[in-house]
């Protein structure tokens, strides 16, 4: 989660849920006119679009009655109320979710390690040279592709936890990629695989997505479970 992305939506969400707890106003406000909607829907638009920021701040669910008192104390000037000054504020948070995103990597990479580690002594499990992990579920009697050709493929990609992070299957339309434009690790067991196998594949974090993570399902360190249909290869016209 990028630092900005968190401040922005905690500011905005106790924007709104502040103003709701004031006494003056009542979520049943009248809108009497063009202003006064506009207003409102400025409130529907930050409650709606950043309701769920907060719920996946690092390290747990945000303590809503805390952020609202921080901000009522900010934004009414209330210096004597206020537990930790403006000053510091804005490090505090930028502080805490570096060291959580730290913590999550670490604990992500260590449970990584483990599970490969034990993963490779398991009956027909292949360790490759980089550390790619991978079982033949079906052997293909084509052709594998080169590192300039395309392929047409299907696959499921799940986490760990058995988490389906993408899937062509689920989308229910094969996917076609050149072996250049995806992870390292997929790279590499493409060139492995003939024509018309099917693999289980396991990618070490430092083939998949690394230390940066992807999207909001796989966490930074993450190793990633593919099995992976290689339905064609398309080879280069340079051939």
């Amino acid at each position: 989660m990028k630092k900005i992305s968190v401040l922005m939506s905690a500011a905005a969400t106790v924007l709104i849920v502040a103003s709701c707890n004031q006494s003056s106003v009542s979520p049943n406000v009248s809108l009497t006119n063009s202003l006064d909607s506009v207003s409102y829907s400025i409130g529907v638009n930050f409650g709606s679009g950043l309701r769920e920021s907060l719920k996946t701040l690092p390290g747990g669910t945000a303590n809503l009655n805390a952020v609202i008192a921080g901000f009522v104390s900010a934004i009414k000037n209330d210096s004597s109320s206020l537990k930790i000054e403006e000053q510091v504020a804005m490090a505090y948070v930028n502080q805490y979710i570096t060291n959580e995103q730290a913590r999550v990597s670490e604990t992500t990479k260590a449970e990584g390690d483990a599970f490969l580690e034990a993963n490779k002594t398991r009956d027909g499990v292949i360790t490759t040279e980089s550390g790619l992990q991978y079982k033949v579920l079906t052997e293909g009697t084509g052709i594998k592709p080169a590192i300039d050709d395309q392929v047409k493929v299907h696959y499921t990609g799940k986490l760990l936890d058995g988490t389906v992070f993408d899937s062509s299957v689920e989308r229910g339309e094969p996917f076609t990629t050149g072996l250049t434009g995806v992870i390292t690790g997929w790279t590499e067991i493409l060139q492995i695989m003939p024509a018309g196998s099917k693999y289980q594949v396991w990618i070490p974090s430092g083939l998949g997505y690394g230390a940066q993570g992807a999207g909001q399902l796989i966490k930074p360190n993450s190793v990633l479970e593919f099995e992976i249909e290689l339905l064609e290869v398309i080879q280069s016209e340079n051939k």
